[in-house]
């Protein structure tokens, strides 16, 4: 699924990540664990197209990323992959199902398929009865469901995750955690999660740990 070789990237003098090599499966859910300032962010950034290496290559299902131009990437990410970030990034002026929606809008798929597409994933999530509510309305366990349903949408080969429960309470960081396992089972999603949380990294199928850029293990 994810393939990347002799990863660089540098910010100035500081080199974040220092040749990072990686495979991912069709199907896992793989935690990236580590300090700050281990390069975890920075290389989830670069394996989601958002970033771009100094050198050293990127495939996702068979595509050298490396080889696109600005456009093509954008068309690619927007058809292949979804985010969900520690902060959940809603539109405050759209309401749940508006903002699910919004990808595929910019993807161009149909209006009607796409709301009912919203309407099962949001069922899906217990937010059916939440459809209308905007993001001020919403608590923050539900806002981080919206986001996961937005990362949906477009039925991605992977979803990325940036310290998604990072910000919710030990409740709901723990059904957000056993919410993605119910997603790969139902969808076949694949998932990389950068975590602090030694729960969803344990509850993995692998746990990679960085330190000082670089991949200290690739197995539990």
């Amino acid at each position: 699924m994810i393939k990347a070789a002799n990863i660089k990237k540098s910010f100035g003098e500081l080199e974040v990540l220092k040749g990072i090599n990686l495979t991912i499966n069709k199907g896992e859910i793989v935690s990236v664990v580590g300090s700050s300032g281990a390069g975890k962010t920075t290389l989830l950034q670069i394996l989601g197209t958002l970033s771009k290496q100094d050198s050293g290559t990127v495939s996702i299902n068979g595509v050298q990323i490396d080889t696109l131009r600005e456009k093509q990437k954008s068309v690619f990410r927007n058809k292949n992959i979804g985010f969900v970030f520690q902060f959940h990034h809603l539109l405050p002026e759209f309401n749940a199902i508006e903002n699910v929606c919004l990808p595929a809008y910019i993807a161009r798929k149909n209006k009607k398929e796409t709301i009912e597409k919203a309407k099962e994933l949001l069922d899906f999530l217990n937010l059916s009865h939440r459809l209308t509510h905007k993001p001020n309305e919403l608590s923050g366990g539900e806002q981080q469901r919206v986001a996961v349903a937005r990362a949906l949408i477009n039925n991605p080969a992977v979803v990325f995750a940036d310290e998604p429960s990072g910000n919710l309470d030990s409740k709901t960081k723990e059904d957000l955690h056993k919410l993605f396992f119910r997603l790969r089972e139902k969808f076949e999603k694949t998932f990389v999660i950068v975590t602090h949380n030694k729960e969803l990294a344990n509850m993995s199928d692998r746990t990679i740990v960085m330190k000082d850029g670089l991949i200290m293990n690739k197995l539990q």
